[in-house]
């Protein structure tokens, strides 16, 4: 058996999340195009007959301008030490620029075994273009392996996986083999109301906000309670995000549920309520008591 631990790195917004996603065939760590959407460590397990891998999918790496941010770039760091290997995923459509520089230098620090994902390749018009992408990526990276994907379509995900088992070491299952995440359904079902309300509300106003189940109930008829309030730093945010006769909380709430509903394939009955935590992302013990504590980091 192959099994070790996959760490997912990379800028914002190169699809790390949705490239887990899809090797793993099941949604579990939220997506949106805006940057940032991954705040903490995603575990996701996938399991066949070669061997066991877990990923974890990282906050995109980027300069901390709040304490959020340090929490995040902490996140990134500490996943990189305890990795067996380093998915490194960059953006065919990008170009190599500081950050590139600097994640490529943190990287050979680590002394990791690195394997480079050129994602969203779909993306580029022509094969020349594409190849010189490729080869642009190869010289600067030197990575051990470079596999080019689409984690959008699917495209090489199977050749991923294929050279991901092969540069793994021998070892043990860490979990059950019908394992795919360890999260906790909670914090699963606030990401997914998180995540509405980045695709819903402007710009400004989806990276002030965090979201805290209060309480998850199931019924007896199998329906399940959940009380979640959404945090922001702001009054006028508040309003935005409850809207004109609460028109943008029930559109919030609507796709929440939903999402929920498809993961858990139960029924839900998702209430939301909001409130104002004035400057939060720059307050330790407000971060700690919506989630975002390194020393509970899995």
């Amino acid at each position: 058996m192959k099994s070790g631990f996959v760490a997912l790195v990379g800028r914002p917004n190169v699809g790390k999340s949705t490239l887990m996603n899809h090797l793993i065939g099941q949604k579990i760590a939220i997506t949106s195009a805006k940057a940032q959407t991954t705040r903490s460590r995603i575990r996701t397990v996938y399991t066949d007959k070669r061997g066991q891998i877990v990923f974890e999918d990282t906050p995109g790496i980027t300069r901390a301008k709040n304490k959020l941010g340090e929490f995040m770039v902490s996140v990134a760091e500490k996943t990189i030490e305890e990795a067996d290997l380093i998915l490194w995923i960059v953006d065919a459509t990008g170009y190599i620029g500081a950050a590139e520089t600097e994640i490529r230098d943190q990287l050979r620090k680590a002394g990791k075994p690195l394997i480079l994902a050129v994602n969203k390749v779909d993306l580029v018009q022509d094969r020349a273009s594409l190849a010189e992408v490729i080869e642009k990526f190869r010289k600067f990276a030197a990575p051990k392996e470079l596999i080019a994907v689409s984690g959008l379509r699917s495209g090489n995900t199977e050749l991923l996986l294929d050279t991901l088992f092969s540069l793994l070491p021998e070892g043990p299952m860490f979990f059950d083999e019908d394992t795919v995440t360890e999260e906790p359904m909670r914090d699963i079902a606030a990401e997914l109301v998180r995540e509405q309300a980045l695709r819903l509300l402007r710009d400004e106003v989806p990276h002030g906000i965090a979201v805290v189940v209060d309480r998850m109930k199931e019924r007896e008829d199998g329906l399940t309670d959940i009380d979640a309030t959404i945090i922001c730093e702001r009054e006028s945010h508040k309003g935005m995000i409850i809207g004109k006769g609460g028109q943008m909380l029930k559109r919030i709430g609507t796709g929440a549920r939903r999402a929920i509903e498809e993961m858990t394939g139960t029924r839900v009955n998702l209430k939301l309520w909001v409130k104002v935590r004035p400057d939060w992302r720059d307050d330790s013990a407000k971060m700690k008591e919506f989630g975002y504590d390194i020393r509970n980091l899995k």
